[in-house]
């Protein structure tokens, strides 16, 4: 009885805060701000002109987004076998999270509803990008590129994208793309367009290929290969840095066979070994060229999602093959921002947010050694499932915010979700949230320093299909489609039954205990059902 009485006081609790419109007191949040930036928040609350004369500049923001990290392969998160001392400096002078989630299991649903505040299962074509996939998130809609860019940020967008670029009538891979970042409220960008296993592969800087020769144009295809052009299934002698041991098998470039097809461009193509390098050192420069002025860095790393090819410098150094050794080189790409913001004196008012886009997956499709030296190393730490699973492993994700001498080093246990980006840097910058933007992204700023020990009141996992954690109880929806793909060895957790676990007692997913809950398992499924059919669900 009590059990039921809690779940009944939290669905309440949630309804009254999430479903009914209510007011936030200015007080509060004005507390909040001041405590945290000093006067820098002062002017947006209508401080003193002397009090505006003496506030500290606004905080600059770096957010760090791994690619495929999952939440047992740093130091921090338990892992013992690959060391991450950037990383763990991070986590040992920040606030480390436990119960973090990204909104989805696998790469573009997760990116897009951090960066438009959004749930991505609102519309059906946020799936995995292909590399020729156009522009998802719309021109019209509202990113946190934009609202940081109304507070007066310079805004960068480094590294991996995945958000697809160009309309709907095509790229012109050889000119101009658009709409792409610069659309979506990025005042630079140098990206890959999709993945590392995905054509191009080349870099994208302000949206034109960069290093590309005019007499050797880039043309792509994912529907027919061109012809006279190798691809890998008929060609295993020309694959001579990595094999594939699923899928692709298409264009090879640079020794390894990819997915879609490509041609021309050979002055452009990245060489994968110096992926790491080639972006970490675009980021570092734009610290360093807007070192004078507040900016706003997203830095979306390509390790460790396959090919895992990292420079040859890092080769070797875990044991655990190419996916160890390219968490290595991940940690250094995380010591190189720490350095340039030291150098420049900016640290001090920095805010970098660590955390990963989805679970952990092993063999992601090339012979790479991966399983074979994994060893005891525990990638999804003790949970189950990874990357592609309604699992805990497949959202729940690392996630560190580093603010030095602004917020207390601590673990917390605070249910966050990376959906909040927008709300809470709106919060932190003295921004009102756009009336149609954002729907789904809620102020966590508390929770995000360290001040809330509760967070969000419910976490929404988006995979094969919806699961919801609220409190102790994990619901999972029953859903159609293979409950185990033995090509990645992953359990997608995917029944036609409905499946409640209570985390305090069962982490591990293992024992369902539906049946016994029947009560719990309706409020939840209402839940869902009511966050899937309101358009909005902040306040």
């Amino acid at each position: 009885m009590e059990r039921k009485t809690r779940i009944i006081n939290l669905e309440d609790r949630i309804e009254n805060t999430i479903f009914v419109t209510h007011s936030i007191r200015m007080k509060t949040q004005e507390s909040i701000l001041l405590s945290l930036c000093g006067a820098a928040a002062c002017s947006t609350f209508g401080a003193s002109a002397e009090a505006k004369e003496k506030k500290d500049p606004p905080p600059n923001v770096v957010v760090i987004l791994a690619d495929d990290i999952g939440y047992g392969d740093l130091g921090a998160y338990g892992a013992t076998r690959v060391k991450t001392p950037n990383v763990d400096r991070l986590a040992s002078n920040g606030v480390r999270f436990m119960n973090a989630y990204a909104a989805a299991a696998t790469s573009t649903p997760s990116r897009y509803a951090l960066l438009t505040g959004q749930y991505a299962f609102r519309r059906d074509d946020t799936g995995i990008a292909r590399g020729d996939a156009f522009t998802i998130i719309k021109p019209s809609q509202a990113t946190v590129a934009k609202m940081m860019k109304q507070a007066g940020y310079t805004t960068g967008l480094v590294g991996k994208w995945h958000l697809g670029i160009g309309d709907e009538n095509g790229q012109d891979w050889n000119g101009f793309l658009t709409p792409g970042p610069v659309d979506l409220g990025f005042d630079y960008s140098y990206i890959m367009a999709a993945t590392g296993d995905r054509v191009p592969c080349v870099f994208l800087e302000n949206q034109r290929i960069a290093g590309l020769e005019p007499d050797d144009p880039v043309e792509v295809s994912y529907t027919k290969p061109f012809p006279g052009e190798p691809l890998g299934k008929d060609h295993p002698e020309m694959l001579t840095v990595m094999t594939p041991s699923h899928g692709h098998d298409m264009a090879i470039v640079n020794g390894i066979s990819r997915i879609g097809y490509m041609k021309g461009g050979k002055a452009a193509l990245w060489k994968d070994e110096n992926i790491a390098d080639s972006i970490t050192l675009k980021a570092v420069h734009f610290i360093e060229n807007n070192k004078n002025k507040p900016f706003f860095l997203y830095f979306g790393t390509n390790d460790i999602h396959v090919p895992r090819v990292p420079h040859p410098r890092f080769a070797g150094l875990t044991g655990m093959g190419p996916r160890g050794d390219a968490i290595a080189e991940f940690d250094w790409s995380v010591g190189q921002i720490i350095q340039v913001l030291e150098k420049n004196g900016l640290l001090e008012n920095t805010i970098i947010i660590l955390t990963s886009d989805n679970g952990p997956v092993v063999d992601d499709g090339y012979n790479d050694r991966s399983v074979e030296l994994l060893a005891n190393h525990k990638p999804w730490g003790p949970l189950r499932g990874g990357k592609y699973s309604a699992f805990e492993a497949g959202t729940r994700v690392p996630f560190i915010v580093h603010w030095p001498g602004k917020i207390a080093a601590k673990v917390s246990h605070a249910l966050v979700s990376q959906v909040d980006m927008f709300a809470t840097l709106s919060a932190l910058t003295g921004q009102a949230l756009p009336e149609n933007g954002a729907p789904d992204s809620f102020n966590q700023l508390k929770a995000w320093v360290g001040k809330d020990k509760r967070g969000r009141g419910y976490i929404i996992e988006q995979s094969g299909t919806i699961s919801i954690v609220q409190g102790n109880w994990k619901y999972m929806a029953p859903a159609k489609g293979d409950a185990y793909w033995p090509w990645t060895n992953t359990e997608t957790g995917l029944s036609a039954e409905s499946q409640l676990y209570d985390l305090s007692k069962d982490a591990n997913e293992y024992y369902n205990v539906a049946p016994q809950y029947p009560d719990v398992v309706k409020k939840l499924t209402d839940l869902i059902e009511r966050v899937r059919t309101v358009p909005k669900t902040r306040p």
